[in-house]
């Protein structure tokens, strides 16, 4: 089987969000230490979120994604959060979500794949971005 490559999009404070580990004391920091786990990812073959679902874009069960490019959204108090080689991470001049919106329609060549929880976030994509919720993402990064 061959693995579809995509550009995973990573809504940072959504993923950081979704774990109370005390991100809040820290913005910044919690977002750099988040990215810093990511080019663990980059080449990576993985299973399609929620394989056979809705957001899996009609994928069967099983199917693979090469994560080929990685970026980071951050916004509001973790600007500045440094972002290892190989991890492009993009500052939001307002709100995170409408960068995440526009960085997805603009990618040309590989699929976007949108890491949200985002209710809002998600009805606003191109029907044809991937969107995996940060639980899948955490689970990759063994968080």
């Amino acid at each position: 089987m061959t693995a579809e490559p995509v550009r995973l999009i990573v809504d940072v404070a959504n993923v950081m969000g979704s774990r109370p580990d005390g991100w809040w004391r820290d913005r910044r920091g919690a977002a750099t230490r988040l990215i810093a786990g990511l080019p663990a990812l980059l080449g990576a073959e993985v299973e399609a979120p929620e394989a056979g679902g809705p957001e899996a874009g009609g994928r069967a069960a099983g199917a693979l994604l090469r994560l080929d490019a990685v970026t980071a959204v951050v916004e509001g108090a973790a600007r500045g959060a440094a972002g290892p080689d190989g991890i492009l991470v993009v500052a939001a001049p307002a709100d995170g979500d409408t960068t995440i919106v526009e960085l997805a329609a603009a990618e040309a060549s590989l699929r976007p794949l949108v890491v949200t929880a985002d209710r809002g976030l998600r009805a606003r994509l191109d029907p044809a971005a991937l969107i995996a919720g940060p639980g899948w993402l955490n689970r990759l990064l063994g968080r």
